[in-house]
Protein backbone atom coordinates (compact mmCIF):
# COMPACT_ATOMS: atom_id res chain seq x y z
CA UNK A 1 0.00 0.00 0.00
CA UNK A 2 2.86 2.29 0.02
CA UNK A 3 3.72 4.85 -2.84
CA UNK A 4 7.31 5.45 -4.40
CA UNK A 5 7.60 8.60 -2.51
CA UNK A 6 6.00 7.59 0.17
CA UNK A 7 3.32 10.90 0.72
CA UNK A 8 0.00 10.40 2.58
CA UNK A 9 -2.44 10.81 0.09
CA UNK A 10 -6.18 10.73 1.12
CA UNK A 11 -9.09 10.80 -1.92
CA UNK A 12 -12.39 12.18 -0.92
CA UNK A 13 -15.18 11.25 -2.78
CA UNK A 14 -18.26 13.43 -2.41
CA UNK A 15 -17.86 17.26 -1.49
CA UNK A 16 -20.96 17.73 0.31
CA UNK A 17 -21.25 19.13 3.92
CA UNK A 18 -19.68 15.65 5.39
CA UNK A 19 -17.02 15.36 3.54
CA UNK A 20 -16.16 19.00 3.05
CA UNK A 21 -16.21 19.26 7.39
CA UNK A 22 -13.87 16.21 7.43
CA UNK A 23 -12.08 17.97 5.11
CA UNK A 24 -11.60 21.61 6.95
CA UNK A 25 -11.03 19.54 10.30
CA UNK A 26 -8.23 17.72 8.41
CA UNK A 27 -6.74 21.16 7.43
CA UNK A 28 -6.10 22.09 10.94
CA UNK A 29 -4.41 18.88 12.30
CA UNK A 30 -1.89 18.04 9.35
CA UNK A 31 -0.53 14.17 9.27
CA UNK A 32 -1.49 14.71 5.19
CA UNK A 33 0.45 15.40 2.61
CA UNK A 34 -2.14 15.42 -0.34
CA UNK A 35 -5.45 15.56 -0.51
CA UNK A 36 -7.85 15.18 -3.58
CA UNK A 37 -11.83 16.26 -4.08
CA UNK A 38 -13.95 13.96 -6.46
CA UNK A 39 -17.72 14.84 -7.02
CA UNK A 40 -19.59 14.46 -9.51
CA UNK A 41 -19.93 18.21 -9.61
CA UNK A 42 -16.37 18.90 -10.75
CA UNK A 43 -16.88 23.08 -10.29
CA UNK A 44 -18.32 22.50 -6.83
CA UNK A 45 -15.06 20.28 -6.16
CA UNK A 46 -12.86 22.78 -8.14
CA UNK A 47 -14.97 25.82 -5.77
CA UNK A 48 -13.69 23.67 -2.74
CA UNK A 49 -10.19 23.12 -3.62
CA UNK A 50 -9.72 26.80 -4.11
CA UNK A 51 -11.34 28.18 -1.13
CA UNK A 52 -9.45 26.01 0.96
CA UNK A 53 -5.69 26.71 -0.57
CA UNK A 54 -6.35 30.17 -0.15
CA UNK A 55 -6.43 28.94 4.10
CA UNK A 56 -3.13 26.80 4.05
CA UNK A 57 -0.79 30.04 4.67
CA UNK A 58 -2.76 30.07 8.46
CA UNK A 59 -2.69 26.53 8.70
CA UNK A 60 -0.85 24.30 10.25
CA UNK A 61 -0.71 21.95 7.89
CA UNK A 62 1.43 21.99 4.62
CA UNK A 63 -1.13 19.36 2.25
CA UNK A 64 -1.50 20.08 -0.82
CA UNK A 65 -5.55 19.99 -1.95
CA UNK A 66 -6.45 20.07 -5.57
CA UNK A 67 -10.23 18.61 -7.12
CA UNK A 68 -9.15 15.74 -9.62
CA UNK A 69 -11.19 12.52 -11.09
CA UNK A 70 -11.37 8.84 -10.34
CA UNK A 71 -7.75 8.12 -11.59
CA UNK A 72 -6.63 9.84 -8.36
CA UNK A 73 -7.44 6.98 -6.26
CA UNK A 74 -4.35 4.58 -7.84
CA UNK A 75 -1.78 5.69 -5.68
CA UNK A 76 -4.11 6.72 -2.69
CA UNK A 77 -3.55 5.44 0.26
CA UNK A 78 -6.78 6.17 1.78
CA UNK A 79 -10.17 6.84 -0.13
CA UNK A 80 -12.97 8.00 1.79
CA UNK A 81 -16.70 8.05 0.46
CA UNK A 82 -19.16 10.38 1.51
CA UNK A 83 -21.50 10.63 -0.99
CA UNK A 84 -24.57 9.44 -1.60
CA UNK A 85 -28.43 10.61 -0.96
CA UNK A 86 -29.14 12.46 2.16
CA UNK A 87 -31.39 11.68 5.06
CA UNK A 88 -34.41 13.58 4.93
CA UNK A 89 -36.83 15.58 8.43
CA UNK A 90 -38.64 11.96 9.26
CA UNK A 91 -36.37 9.99 7.23
CA UNK A 92 -34.65 6.68 8.92
CA UNK A 93 -31.31 5.71 7.50
CA UNK A 94 -32.40 2.50 6.64
CA UNK A 95 -35.21 3.95 3.89
CA UNK A 96 -31.74 5.25 1.54
CA UNK A 97 -30.93 1.80 1.09
CA UNK A 98 -31.66 1.16 -2.50
CA UNK A 99 -30.53 4.31 -3.86
CA UNK A 100 -26.99 4.50 -2.10
CA UNK A 101 -26.41 0.95 -2.58
CA UNK A 102 -26.48 1.83 -6.27
CA UNK A 103 -24.25 5.09 -5.83
CA UNK A 104 -21.94 3.06 -3.68
CA UNK A 105 -21.72 0.21 -6.17
CA UNK A 106 -20.79 2.88 -9.11
CA UNK A 107 -18.08 4.81 -7.01
CA UNK A 108 -16.43 1.06 -5.92
CA UNK A 109 -16.37 0.30 -9.51
CA UNK A 110 -15.10 4.00 -10.62
CA UNK A 111 -12.58 3.08 -7.26
CA UNK A 112 -11.14 -0.11 -8.59
CA UNK A 113 -10.56 0.34 -11.94
CA UNK A 114 -7.74 2.57 -11.26
CA UNK A 115 -5.63 -0.29 -9.39
CA UNK A 116 -6.22 1.15 -6.21
CA UNK A 117 -5.09 -0.66 -3.60
CA UNK A 118 -5.37 1.13 -0.41
CA UNK A 119 -7.88 1.53 2.82
CA UNK A 120 -11.84 2.75 2.24
CA UNK A 121 -13.77 4.25 4.55
CA UNK A 122 -17.31 4.76 4.54
CA UNK A 123 -19.46 7.19 5.85
CA UNK A 124 -22.72 7.22 3.32
CA UNK A 125 -25.79 6.08 5.45
CA UNK A 126 -27.18 3.59 6.10
CA UNK A 127 -23.77 2.84 6.83
CA UNK A 128 -23.45 -0.70 7.91
CA UNK A 129 -24.97 -1.41 4.84
CA UNK A 130 -23.33 0.45 2.56
CA UNK A 131 -20.02 -0.84 4.02
CA UNK A 132 -20.88 -4.34 3.30
CA UNK A 133 -21.97 -3.23 -0.43
CA UNK A 134 -18.65 -1.38 -1.44
CA UNK A 135 -16.36 -4.73 0.05
CA UNK A 136 -18.32 -6.97 -1.48
CA UNK A 137 -18.36 -5.05 -5.09
CA UNK A 138 -14.60 -4.09 -4.24
CA UNK A 139 -13.28 -7.46 -3.26
CA UNK A 140 -10.92 -5.72 -0.48
CA UNK A 141 -10.18 -7.50 2.21
CA UNK A 142 -12.84 -7.19 5.00
CA UNK A 143 -10.09 -5.22 6.82
CA UNK A 144 -9.67 -2.49 4.56
CA UNK A 145 -12.98 -1.67 4.29
CA UNK A 146 -14.22 0.30 7.26
CA UNK A 147 -17.37 2.14 8.20
CA UNK A 148 -17.97 4.43 10.41
CA UNK A 149 -20.38 2.66 12.34
CA UNK A 150 -21.19 3.88 15.79
CA UNK A 151 -17.92 5.95 16.03
CA UNK A 152 -20.18 9.09 16.75
CA UNK A 153 -22.98 7.89 18.32
CA UNK A 154 -19.82 6.84 21.04
CA UNK A 155 -18.87 10.39 21.04
CA UNK A 156 -22.39 11.57 21.46
CA UNK A 157 -22.63 8.94 24.59
CA UNK A 158 -19.57 9.87 25.87
CA UNK A 159 -19.92 13.66 25.81
CA UNK A 160 -23.64 13.02 27.31
CA UNK A 161 -22.31 11.50 30.16
CA UNK A 162 -20.03 13.13 30.66
CA UNK A 163 -22.17 16.61 30.83
CA UNK A 164 -24.76 14.63 33.09
CA UNK A 165 -21.72 12.98 35.65
CA UNK A 166 -19.56 16.02 35.39
CA UNK A 167 -16.77 13.68 34.20
CA UNK A 168 -14.52 15.05 31.21
CA UNK A 169 -15.76 12.80 28.44
CA UNK A 170 -12.04 11.32 27.42
CA UNK A 171 -12.59 9.74 30.67
CA UNK A 172 -15.95 7.99 29.61
CA UNK A 173 -15.10 4.53 28.51
CA UNK A 174 -18.69 3.73 27.07
CA UNK A 175 -19.75 2.42 23.62
CA UNK A 176 -22.81 2.00 21.24
CA UNK A 177 -22.61 -1.49 19.28
CA UNK A 178 -24.83 -2.49 16.91
CA UNK A 179 -26.46 -0.38 13.49
CA UNK A 180 -26.27 2.85 13.22
CA UNK A 181 -29.31 3.70 13.45
CA UNK A 182 -32.63 2.69 15.82
CA UNK A 183 -31.13 -0.79 16.57
CA UNK A 184 -28.29 0.28 18.23
CA UNK A 185 -27.88 -0.43 22.31
CA UNK A 186 -25.82 0.34 25.41
CA UNK A 187 -23.96 -2.14 26.74
CA UNK A 188 -24.04 -0.66 30.41
CA UNK A 189 -21.89 -3.97 31.64
CA UNK A 190 -18.77 -2.90 29.93
CA UNK A 191 -19.08 0.59 30.71
CA UNK A 192 -15.99 2.65 32.80
CA UNK A 193 -15.59 5.80 34.37
CA UNK A 194 -11.61 5.78 34.28
CA UNK A 195 -10.89 2.47 35.82
CA UNK A 196 -14.16 2.28 37.79
CA UNK A 197 -17.16 0.13 36.92
CA UNK A 198 -20.05 2.90 35.54
CA UNK A 199 -22.61 0.27 37.08
CA UNK A 200 -20.62 0.20 40.33
CA UNK A 201 -20.42 4.33 40.32
CA UNK A 202 -24.16 4.74 39.94
CA UNK A 203 -24.99 2.93 42.52
CA UNK A 204 -22.61 4.66 44.73
CA UNK A 205 -23.57 8.25 43.69
CA UNK A 206 -27.58 6.86 43.66
CA UNK A 207 -28.04 7.99 40.46
CA UNK A 208 -31.47 6.40 39.17
CA UNK A 209 -30.49 4.11 35.83
CA UNK A 210 -33.12 5.68 34.32
CA UNK A 211 -31.23 8.95 33.49
CA UNK A 212 -28.74 6.75 32.04
CA UNK A 213 -31.21 5.30 29.49
CA UNK A 214 -32.58 8.85 28.84
CA UNK A 215 -29.09 9.59 27.67
CA UNK A 216 -29.02 6.79 25.44
CA UNK A 217 -32.30 7.70 24.16
CA UNK A 218 -31.03 11.30 23.61
CA UNK A 219 -28.20 10.18 21.42
CA UNK A 220 -30.26 7.71 19.57
CA UNK A 221 -32.49 10.96 18.28
CA UNK A 222 -29.69 12.94 18.25
CA UNK A 223 -29.16 12.81 14.57
CA UNK A 224 -33.28 13.15 13.80
CA UNK A 225 -33.34 16.14 16.25
CA UNK A 226 -30.16 18.11 14.30
CA UNK A 227 -32.03 17.60 10.87
CA UNK A 228 -35.16 18.64 12.09
CA UNK A 229 -33.57 21.90 13.14
CA UNK A 230 -30.51 22.32 10.68
CA UNK A 231 -31.59 19.62 7.99
CA UNK A 232 -28.00 18.01 8.17
CA UNK A 233 -25.16 16.90 10.34
CA UNK A 234 -21.87 17.15 9.55
CA UNK A 235 -19.80 18.30 11.86
CA UNK A 236 -19.44 15.58 13.93
CA UNK A 237 -19.12 12.35 11.62
CA UNK A 238 -16.51 15.09 10.13
CA UNK A 239 -14.60 15.23 13.31
CA UNK A 240 -15.26 11.49 13.51
CA UNK A 241 -13.61 10.60 9.99
CA UNK A 242 -10.40 12.36 10.65
CA UNK A 243 -10.38 10.54 14.01
CA UNK A 244 -10.26 7.09 11.98
CA UNK A 245 -7.50 8.81 9.33
CA UNK A 246 -4.99 10.03 11.88
CA UNK A 247 -5.15 6.89 13.49
CA UNK A 248 -4.47 4.77 10.36
CA UNK A 249 -1.83 7.23 9.28
CA UNK A 250 -0.43 7.37 12.57
CA UNK A 251 -0.72 3.37 13.31
CA UNK A 252 -2.04 3.93 16.54
CA UNK A 253 -3.55 0.94 17.45
CA UNK A 254 -6.47 2.86 18.87
CA UNK A 255 -9.69 1.75 19.53
CA UNK A 256 -12.83 2.97 17.91
CA UNK A 257 -16.08 1.60 17.32
CA UNK A 258 -16.24 1.27 13.46
CA UNK A 259 -18.22 -0.63 11.34
CA UNK A 260 -16.49 -3.76 11.16
CA UNK A 261 -17.00 -6.99 9.02
CA UNK A 262 -18.00 -10.00 11.54
CA UNK A 263 -16.56 -13.34 11.64
CA UNK A 264 -18.14 -15.15 14.83
CA UNK A 265 -16.18 -12.24 17.25
CA UNK A 266 -19.68 -11.09 18.35
CA UNK A 267 -21.60 -14.71 17.55
CA UNK A 268 -22.88 -13.20 14.17
CA UNK A 269 -21.11 -13.50 10.81
CA UNK A 270 -21.61 -12.05 7.40
CA UNK A 271 -22.24 -8.57 7.27
CA UNK A 272 -20.71 -5.08 8.84
CA UNK A 273 -22.18 -3.63 12.05
CA UNK A 274 -20.96 -1.30 15.01
CA UNK A 275 -18.58 -2.47 17.19
CA UNK A 276 -15.09 -1.92 19.15
CA UNK A 277 -12.13 -2.53 16.78
CA UNK A 278 -8.32 -1.73 16.85
CA UNK A 279 -7.18 0.67 14.08
CA UNK A 280 -3.92 1.13 12.44
CA UNK A 281 -1.88 0.86 9.25
CA UNK A 282 -3.40 -1.66 7.74
CA UNK A 283 -7.31 -0.67 8.37
CA UNK A 284 -8.47 -2.94 11.41
CA UNK A 285 -6.30 -5.06 12.85
CA UNK A 286 -8.60 -6.91 15.40
CA UNK A 287 -12.13 -7.09 16.71
CA UNK A 288 -12.25 -6.75 20.07
CA UNK A 289 -14.69 -8.89 21.77
CA UNK A 290 -17.15 -7.64 25.02
CA UNK A 291 -18.86 -10.22 27.10
CA UNK A 292 -22.06 -9.55 26.18
CA UNK A 293 -24.82 -10.87 28.61
CA UNK A 294 -28.17 -12.33 27.85
CA UNK A 295 -29.89 -9.10 27.20
CA UNK A 296 -27.19 -7.22 25.39
CA UNK A 297 -26.22 -10.36 22.69
CA UNK A 298 -30.13 -10.38 21.94
CA UNK A 299 -29.94 -6.63 21.07
CA UNK A 300 -26.99 -7.05 18.66
CA UNK A 301 -28.63 -9.98 17.55
CA UNK A 302 -31.70 -8.14 16.69
CA UNK A 303 -29.75 -5.66 15.28
CA UNK A 304 -27.92 -8.06 13.13
CA UNK A 305 -31.17 -9.44 11.98
CA UNK A 306 -32.57 -6.06 10.82
CA UNK A 307 -29.43 -5.72 8.44
CA UNK A 308 -29.52 -9.40 7.47
CA UNK A 309 -32.86 -8.94 6.00
CA UNK A 310 -32.02 -5.98 3.69
CA UNK A 311 -28.96 -7.73 2.73
CA UNK A 312 -31.17 -10.92 1.71
CA UNK A 313 -33.95 -9.13 0.19
CA UNK A 314 -32.17 -6.02 -1.59
CA UNK A 315 -28.56 -5.63 -1.27
CA UNK A 316 -27.65 -9.10 -3.02
CA UNK A 317 -29.54 -8.73 -5.94
CA UNK A 318 -27.96 -5.41 -6.39
CA UNK A 319 -24.59 -6.06 -6.14
CA UNK A 320 -25.23 -9.34 -7.94
CA UNK A 321 -27.07 -7.30 -10.93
Amino acid sequence: MKKEDDLRKVVLIGTGLVGMSMAYSMLNTGGIDDRVLVDLDEEKALGEAMDMSHGLPYSKSSLKVKAGNYDECKDADIVVITAGAAQKPGQTRLELVTINAKIMKSITQSIMATGFDGIIIVASNPVDLMSYVVQRVSKLPTNRVIGTGTILDTARLKFLLGEYLNVSSTNIHAYILGEHGDSSFVPWMNAYIGCKSMMEYIVEMNIDMNEMHKIYKEVQQAAYEIIKRKNATYYGIGLSLNRMISAIFGDENAVLTVSAYQQGEFKQEGLYIGVPAIINRHGISKIMPLYLNNVDQRKFDKSCKTLKEIINNELKTIIND
